[in-house]
């Protein structure tokens, strides 16, 4: 199966994520009894901005400092971070990275609670973890992440909304995911006119604020794996501190600006690259926008704006006449030590 039948599966995956939420309650409640007063978050990859989706989600919605870890400081350097007072969640896809696996066995030694977030139930990360969460994603082949991207965001949600006692407004959100989805699907054919008009495009940079930094990570990833584009993603606010001498004319910007708190700084952001000569690309719940998609709560906004971008993506690479299901040089699983 390839990566455009697993980026078309996402709604079905959704849906298994959604109706199996035994895992995510446990680790609610543990979580809940264990007062844990900040988190830390081990991933590589897809599966790190995920990660920074949930700084984002625990901090705004929760209060709770989410820091991510630093595999390398105990893999390469043989150092072991105090985690007694925290909650340690490792997120990988495959849980069979060995500095991913490290952080959580270290962490479990020490008496901190920790959770596995992963699509492997048997896999070494989930044995090394209390707490586990499955993904339901289904089997994943293609080596770009496409459906266990957007179940890591929505099973660090699903979480966000037992910790708050599955408010009704929650809930009726979520379950609303999965057509969300397709109506984003629906827009393959604008991601794939604006991919091909972009087919001689070697850099850009990505851009989005606050919750949809994450997306502007991952989009960029998809980017340089399928497409082998230069994309270089930022949360504007860091931007503006230098690397925006980099605008000129004709040059092209990726800008993620849905409905929300970041909206009003992020138009007035768009507007002045346009003024310094960008070429934009839009992406927004706004219908009238460059690439748009179904609007949603900001908090799951995140879920749902990927999937135009990763469609942007995978029609890129086509366009640039490249196989986006053999990336050169990337393998699916990458064990780092």
């Amino acid at each position: 199966m390839g990566l455009r039948a697993e980026v078309g599966e996402q709604p079905e995956a959704a849906q298994r994520l959604l109706a199996s939420r035994k895992d995510v309650r446990k680790a609610a409640q543990a979580i809940a009894a264990a007062d844990v007063k900040y988190a830390v978050v081990a991933a590589r990859g897809s599966s790190d901005n995920a990660a920074v989706y949930a700084q984002y989600l625990f901090a705004v919605r929760h209060r709770l400092a989410v820091a991510l870890a630093l595999p390398s400081a105990t893999s390469i350097y043989g150092a072991t971070p105090d985690l007694r007072n925290a909650l340690v969640i490792g997120i990988s896809q495959s849980g069979r990275s060995p500095d991913i696996v490290g952080v959580i066995a270290d962490a479990h030694r020490q008496g901190a609670l920790t959770l596995a977030i992963s699509n492997t139930p048997a896999s070494d990360l989930v044995a090394a973890a209390e707490l586990s969460i499955h993904l339901e994603a289904g089997p994943e082949r293609a080596v770009a992440a496409s459906k266990t991207y957007t179940n890591s965001l929505l099973a660090l949600a699903l979480l966000s909304a037992e910790l708050n006692g599955n408010r009704a407004e929650d809930v009726a959100s979520l379950t609303e995911i999965p057509s969300l989805i397709r109506g984003a699907l629906d827009q393959e054919e604008v991601a794939a006119r604006l991919a091909r008009a972009d087919s001689k495009l070697s850099r850009c940079v990505v851009v989005g604020r606050g919750y949809h930094y994450p997306t502007a990570r991952e989009w960029g990833l998809k980017l340089k794996e399928l497409a082998l584009l230069m994309a270089d993603p930022y949360s504007f606010a860091d931007f503006e501190h230098g690397p925006v001498g980099l605008i000129e004319r004709g040059f092209r910007v990726l800008a993620l600006a849905p409905t929300g708190a970041t909206r009003r700084p992020m138009l007035k952001a768009i507007k002045r690259l346009r003024v310094l000569g960008a070429s934009t690309l839009v992406v927004s719940d706004d219908a009238s926008t460059d690439l748009p998609f179904p609007s949603t709560p900001e908090w799951l906004a995140p879920i749902v704006s990927i999937v135009p971008c990763q469609l942007y993506a995978y029609h890129l690479a086509l366009a640039k006449k490249l196989d986006p299901d053999r990336p050169r040089t990337v393998r699916k699983i990458t064990k780092t030590h």
